[in-house]
């Protein structure tokens, strides 16, 4: 296994490849602060957002609703390379001490976060809730960015695929705790936007205070100019292809995961015709996160002791293809709970295992958070082309069954082409 561009050992500790192994408390933490932050992330767009849009405009709630949601994911799209770039740049001194590059980070991204999020629940206009959203994915994707980097930065190769599957369970279970917290622990959006905010606080700052986070040396800080900035977010696929052929994998195989999700609601009320779509959309999620929990860090681990990543990244898109061929060809209530346990731990040794992969094709130590910035792109862009594209094959080109077997064929497509990676087995 090799790494690219690897850190030469005379290099200060914030730029070295580390070697000593995390604790267990050290991933608790990182797990707890994922969580928060995943937390505020899905719980707005999941039940916060549409009953905030729906009161203040019923006529028009699934149009604003898009723009308000559209506009945040083109915030997320921008802000994440940035904070991760600005990241990778921050030497700061308070009172003669050092800080890390990474904390103030995750710290001002919870803090700047929760306030916007108390701010946004009292809005009573649209053009007020899509600034108030913006600027809570501004923060949060700041957040988010120095998070991230936090695995090449501190966590060994051999360590990487186990600790990114705990990393990864909050995408998951996000969702389903967020959802309960402010359905049925709190009720209305004034009370659910401020528990968000104190839970990102209470589970992210403890990370950021009790973790260690090496200082930046200022004669090894990148420049900072404009023009340079902007130039470093395009990372040249001849110089590092490999780098390019795992942000082609992660973008298809999430292009894959958002056709085969959008829809989960009307599938259920259209295809399946199931009498409580909304009590089934919530057993399936539960399904697909316990699938998800099962296979992530067990996958991580199988991945970090044989030393090989893609037959795992393989084999996952292999799993969620056939979860995804089931529902389009049997369209039944229990096919459907069979393919969300199918889809969720597929998905959790993807999401795994791939993102320990991608942490060995970063192309420079001195820019770990913005290279992951520009990974995360692939995360983002698929959740405002998932809509685009889901909608036309359903209204036009087949209905659902078309829908899901598009998403076999794109997660295929994306899990086969890791083998494009050179550097990694």
């Amino acid at each position: 296994m090799t790494t690219v561009d690897p850190t030469p050992a005379s290099l200060p500790a914030a730029l070295a490849d580390p070697v000593v192994p995390v604790r267990r408390s050290w991933i608790a933490l990182i797990f707890a602060a994922n969580l928060g932050v995943w937390m505020a992330f899905f719980t707005p767009i999941q039940v916060l957002l549409p009953q905030q849009v729906e009161r203040i405009s019923p006529d028009h709630k699934e149009a604003m609703l898009a723009v308000v949601t559209g506009l945040g994911a083109l915030a997320a799209v921008l802000a994440n390379p940035l904070a991760g770039a600005l990241s990778d740049r921050t030497c700061l001194r308070v009172g003669g001490r050092e800080f890390g590059r990474r904390h103030v980070w995750t710290a001002g991204g919870a803090v700047l976060g929760a306030l916007a999020l108390v701010l946004l629940a009292r809005q009573q206009t649209i053009a007020g809730v899509a600034l108030g959203w913006v600027a809570a994915q501004v923060c949060f994707n700041a957040m988010l960015a120095s998070l991230t980097a936090g695995i090449p930065d501190r966590v060994p190769v051999v360590q990487r695929g186990g600790v990114s599957g705990w990393v990864g369970i909050p995408q998951a279970l996000g969702l389903v705790l967020g959802a309960v917290l402010v359905t049925a622990l709190v009720s209305g959006t004034v009370p659910g936007y401020t528990a968000m905010a104190l839970a990102v606080l209470l589970l992210s700052l403890p990370f950021a205070f009790l973790t260690p986070d090496d200082p930046l040396p200022r004669q090894h800080r990148p420049p900072l100019r404009l023009r340079a900035l902007v130039a470093s977010m395009w990372i040249d696929p001849r110089r590092h292809p490999d780098f390019a052929w795992a942000w082609i994998t992660r973008f298809l195989v999430q292009i894959g995961n958002a056709l085969g999700t959008l829809y989960l609601l009307y599938f259920l009320t259209d295809g399946v015709r199931y009498p409580d779509p909304e009590g089934g959309l919530l057993v399936l999620i539960l399904l697909y996160t316990l699938g998800m929990m099962l296979t992530a860090v067990v996958a991580g681990m199988l991945s970090d002791r044989s030393g090989r990543r893609k037959v795992y990244v393989i084999v996952s898109g292999v799993v969620m293809a056939v979860a995804a061929l089931l529902l389009a060809v049997a369209p039944t209530w229990p096919t459907a709970l069979v393919a969300a346990v199918l889809l969720g731990a597929g998905y959790g040794v993807y999401l795994s295992v791939d993102a320990a992969l991608i942490t060995e094709v970063l192309p420079r130590a001195t820019d770990r958070a913005k290279d992951l910035g520009v990974i995360n792109i692939a995360n983002s862009a698929p959740q405002v082309l998932g809509p685009a594209l889901s909608a036309p094959i359903v209204v036009h080109l087949g209905g659902y069954p078309t829908l899901y077997a598009v998403t076999a064929v794109v997660t295929l497509l994306g899990s086969a082409l890791v083998l494009k990676i050179r550097g990694v087995r």
